[in-house]
């Protein structure tokens, strides 16, 4: 439910999101219900759109309303104020929710499911600017020295290791209008880094493909998006991921509920995908 954070590495009746989901699944508010079979508990954020919005239209919230009807269930979402990263802690480990959505597959803290989708990161510029290339190393281009990036992300690693961290870092910082990061989480609004670059602010975007594709297909003006191949390193050698598989995760504890959603999401694929395509997503082909 995150973008690939490397930090991290993160109520009303449904109405309008209902209609994707199939029929008869539901989400409504909960702080701390017990487990019961006949719904799934889903972790969410009421602040991370566009994976997680309060009114349940963001596009994990109905991923989650899909699998649990494949499941027999109804999907019950309970809601935090907080931004996906804590969800892990402040609601599956204390067990007011048992499944979190949109988790890197193998994530420690967690059993995660198989991979319901992958994606990776892209470059999102204008058109006048032609074609950026597919390899990281199109950020040295002398032309690109003002980026849109989320904060401690691949995006961010990859302009620092191409020398332009410093030039840019002033920039960045006024996206969130100055705001202090040691005290409290702060990240760069999604539909911020694709606005920039619409409005000639930034001359490119590095963003996580879920974070933006809704943003992209709203915006007013047209931009070319390009999947980033999956080819950074850092100077030391260490590789930095820019594709992820996405998956749920549950307590490590808690392996019957995991082989159920593993055997929901098989069977919900179709219209999972659906969701995905409707929001813009680009997929790539899964790992496993």
């Amino acid at each position: 439910m995150t973008s690939k954070n490397w930090s991290a590495v993160g109520v009303a009746l449904v109405t309008g999101a209902s209609a994707l989901a199939a029929p008869g699944a539901w989400a409504a508010e909960t702080k701390s219900a017990p487990q019961d079979g006949s719904v799934l508990r889903v972790c969410a954020s009421s602040v991370e759109a566009p994976y997680s919005m309060k009114d349940a239209k963001g596009f994990e919230n109905k991923i989650a309303m899909v699998v649990a009807e494949a499941m027999g269930r109804r999907a019950e979402f309970v809601w935090f104020d907080k931004a996906a990263i804590y969800l892990v802690r402040d609601g599956l480990d204390k067990k007011l929710c048992d499944v979190v959505l949109g988790v890197d597959e193998g994530d420690e803290r967690l059993l995660t499911t198989k991979p319901y989708f992958r994606t990776g990161y892209v470059y999102v510029t204008r058109p006048d600017e032609g074609e950026v290339g597919k390899s990281w190393e199109a950020i040295r281009n002398p032309e690109f020295n003002k980026f849109a990036v989320r904060f401690q992300t691949p995006g961010e690693l990859m302009i620092k290791q191409a020398g332009k961290y410093e030039g840019t870092v002033s920039y960045q910082l006024s996206l969130v209008n100055f705001e202090d990061k040691r005290n409290k989480y702060t990240q760069v609004p999604a539909d911020k880094l694709v606005s920039e670059v619409a409005s000639g602010e930034a001359d490119i975007a590095i963003a996580f493909a879920s974070d933006v594709a809704r943003y992209l297909k709203a915006s007013s003006k047209p931009l070319n998006v390009t999947m980033i191949d999956d080819d950074f390193a850092l100077a030391d050698g260490t590789r930095i991921p820019l594709h992820y598989d996405q998956a749920m995760g549950v307590r490590k504890d808690d392996k019957d509920l995991a082989a159920a959603l593993d055997a929901a999401i098989s069977k919900a694929q179709p219209q999972i995908d659906q969701v995905l395509r409707d929001e813009g997503v680009p997929l790539l082909k899964q790992n496993t």
